[in-house]
């Protein structure tokens, strides 16, 4: 692989996507047309004391199969729940509950922090839903995912056994990059931090079963996060698959959530 020299280009995905900034105002007015066609839908669910430590769910008009988490991006800076709800489509058909939660974003909490909030809502959330849980995360949501099922997880141990897959996708699984970017003014992590905070650095709880999800078309340095941490985990005893989907970037390797036959929802399965 080449030398990478511009780490804030390495993680840009925005000026590399064609018409890169209309998403995010894309995704709000399909989640906005999206919660309103949904009659089995509970926001702002409140899963601590923050003003963003709530979360929505989407239940299916029958009894659920069991839990899907998501958990957005934004590289731990951006967004919240609210413009993500359409990608519950696909699991609703399905037949599986929905809980999307938001969390503090930096630079008012550090990523540790987030974690435990991250938690606190799988927890909330699985309290309300029966049966199997499934996690999924975009971007920085598939970090926040994938620290779920570390061995230094702070889900409670029944909440754990629970847990049938974790879905990445365009994860960054390895902070220490991140440490030489602008945007750490932001995140203000520290090397001791980073590695803490890395699920490619961590180990994986007995029994879990990953997916690696990435587009063909992202930077590059997402292709290789995404590798490394199937890589990894799959040397430690983990079940693990990467799928590299062709033609996708960034932005519209997400929208398979909200296909209930897509590749991507049946790594549900």
């Amino acid at each position: 692989m080449p030398v990478i020299r511009d780490w804030n280009d390495a993680y840009a995905n925005r000026a590399h996507i064609p018409d890169g900034d209309a998403y995010p105002a894309r995704w709000t007015g399909l989640a906005r047309a999206f919660r309103a066609q949904c009659p089995n839908l509970k926001t702002d669910l409140a899963y601590g004391e923050a003003e963003r430590e709530k979360l929505d769910l989407f239940r299916p008009a029958t009894t659920p199969k069991g839990l899907l988490v998501f958990i957005h991006g934004g590289y731990w800076m951006l967004f919240d729940k609210s413009g993500w709800s359409h990608l519950a489509r696909g699991a609703l058909e399905r037949g599986w509950a929905v809980a999307i939660p938001s969390y503090t974003l930096a630079p008012a909490l550090r990523i540790p922090a987030m974690t435990h909030q991250i938690s606190a809502a799988i927890s909330h959330a699985a309290g309300l839903v029966d049966g199997p849980v499934c996690l999924s995360g975009h971007s920085a949501g598939a970090q926040l995912a994938a620290r779920m099922v570390c061995t230094d997880s702070s889900l409670p141990p029944q909440l754990q056994a629970r847990i049938r897959t974790v879905i990445a996708i365009s994860g960054v699984h390895d902070l220490r990059p991140l440490l030489r970017t602008d945007m750490n003014q932001a995140l203000q992590l520290d090397l001791a931090t980073a590695r803490a905070e890395s699920p490619a650095l961590l180990e994986p709880l007995p029994g879990t079963r990953l997916t690696c999800w990435v587009g063909t078309n992202e930077r590059p340095e997402f292709v290789r996060q995404n590798a490394l941490l199937a890589n990894v985990w799959a040397g430690l005893g983990a079940e693990t698959r990467v799928v590299e989907e062709t033609g996708k970037h960034h932005f519209s390797v997400i929208e398979g959530l909200s296909e209930a036959d897509s590749p991507l929802l049946q790594a549900l399965d």
